[in-house]
């Protein structure tokens, strides 16, 4: 896969008069009509877009243009823009228009992103693959019978397949880390509470962040800078100061990195994958870093712990969607207790009902002790002993995912197979930390591997300045198979 332009790059032929961006605007509009089997898209916005790029345009040739001029993003399709529907791809949701648009989402016109359209994902970002959609699966540019990964895979492969620069997903349990290890691209899950959450559909309230896939780590940097920090709207966010991350001021030098040693016994770990990770623990070594292993024996509970509360989250966020306030409304229904029941039975996937069920089951009484609070009790562990583990190293290295993106249908019938997708990713999610994932390497049918770090809370810049370093070193094995 050849490089992916920087939106700098981009910039200074903007600028220059070299790239005119209405020409851009329509080359994207061009391949997303070009590309449609990819099922990337659920709706364009292109009248707007190419309006957006005669204004961004002059504003540039002005020199009054906002730092993002010259991006144009897709955003996940549970991410409100006002005036504009979104769904979190689910038939509950059918043709919902939003009367107000999320935090991030004002942020990025503020700064002149022009948002090109709305993008696939899971069913209420429940999902591994992007095979739970109302709207069918989104496809992997680099092979389309494999599943994009998920729950952000149409932001995902819109980024890989060149439909857009960027986007933007949420990362619940590994929904923006995973499907960029599955695509070949950039994916950051910013530290818990980094970016307000108003205006997003929620799945797992104490998980969700959203988070930039992008080609480059220089431009999740620059649109981590652009949509963290305070909001009035959401009193969950941290008043923490945004640095700037894209000036990548923090010293390069040798880092210490920690691996976990259960990581590469894990079962179900993909012997390619294995292989380009201890190439990669080679490749920094020779780098200069220290690479060591260190033990994680609570790797185990990992997917336990976090499927136990987010199901449990989602059982109560869900319960709004009932046929009377908004939404999906089943035309069989005779009085109030059938338009709950079919309407939700109707509205909902089958994905979202299980776990809907599974978390309303150990919110039980006479099980909450049992399963929910002895999960708390496990995701305080796993925070307390990763914080151990960064409070002696700079970052923690794992696998993304334990394999390659795997066969649309493969594991529909199986969904503990979904489940253990996320072994690698989750960690960083119950300890609220950031972590990234980047590309490196393919396997050898040509699906793309990624690498993950995880870096100590809200020092994003941190990692993204290690991120930076190592980016070309990773990079370099991309056409290569392990």
């Amino acid at each position: 896969m050849e490089g992916f332009p920087s939106l700098k790059q981009i910039q200074t032929l903007l600028t220059g008069r070299e790239m005119y961006l209405p020409d851009v605007v329509a080359d994207y509009l061009q391949r997303i009509e070009e590309r449609k089997e990819l099922n990337a898209f659920l709706e364009v916005f292109s009248d707007e877009a190419r309006s957006a790029a005669l204004r961004i345009q002059d504003k540039i040739d002005r020199g009054t243009a906002g730092r993002l001029a010259g991006m144009v993003i897709g955003i996940k399709d549970n991410i409100c823009y006002a005036g504009h529907k979104v769904s979190a791809s689910s038939k509950i949701l059918d043709n919902y228009i939003s009367p107000f648009s999320a935090t991030v989402v004002d942020r990025l016109l503020e700064e002149d992103a022009i948002i090109i359209g709305r993008l696939n994902c899971d069913e209420f970002a429940m999902g591994a693959s992007n095979e739970s959609s109302y709207y069918g699966p989104v496809r992997n540019d680099a092979d389309v019978t494999k599943v994009s990964g998920g729950s952000s895979g149409g932001a995902a492969v819109a980024v890989q397949a060149r439909l857009c620069h960027a986007a933007l997903g949420t990362d619940t349990g590994g929904s923006v880390r995973q499907p960029a290890s599955f695509c070949g691209v950039v994916g950051l899950k910013p530290t818990y509470a980094r970016v307000s959450r108003h205006g997003i559909i929620s799945y797992a309230s104490s998980f969700d962040q959203v988070g930039p896939i992008t080609g480059s780590v220089q431009d999740a940097a620059l649109l981590l800078e652009v949509i963290a920090g305070p909001d009035s709207y959401d009193s969950t966010v941290s008043s923490h100061a945004v640095p700037a991350y894209s000036d990548f001021q923090h010293a390069k030098g040798p880092k210490k990195i920690a691996y976990l040693s259960e990581a590469l016994h894990s079962e179900g770990l993909d012997p390619e994958v294995k292989a380009m990770f201890e190439r990669n623990i080679l490749n920094l070594k020779a780098a200069g870093h220290l690479v060591e292993p260190v033990s994680f024996d609570l790797l185990e509970y990992v997917v336990p712990a976090y499927y136990i509360l987010t199901m449990a989250e989602a059982s109560s966020n869900l319960a709004r969607y009932d046929g009377v306030h908004y939404g999906y409304r089943s035309a069989e229904a005779t009085d109030l207790e059938t338009t709950y029941k079919r309407s939700r039975s109707e509205g909902f996937g089958s994905e979202v009902k299980r776990r809907i069920v599974l978390g309303t089951f150990v919110l039980s009484a006479g099980y909450y002790d049992a399963y929910y609070a002895k999960a708390q009790k496990v995701r305080r562990l796993i925070r307390d002993k990763t914080d151990e583990i960064l409070a002696e190293y700079d970052f923690i290295m794992t696998p993304t995912a334990p394999a390659p993106a795997f066969t649309i249908g493969e594991a529909s019938d199986d969904p503990v197979v979904n489940y253990l997708a996320d072994i690698f990713t989750v960690q960083a999610s119950l300890a609220g930390i950031p972590a990234i994932s980047l590309p490196s390497g393919n396997n050898r049918a040509g699906l793309p591997l990624g690498i993950q770090f995880l870096g100590k809370r809200f020092e994003e810049g941190e990692l993204l300045s290690f991120s930076k370093n190592i980016e070309e070193l990773l990079r370099g094995n991309l056409n290569n198979v392990v």
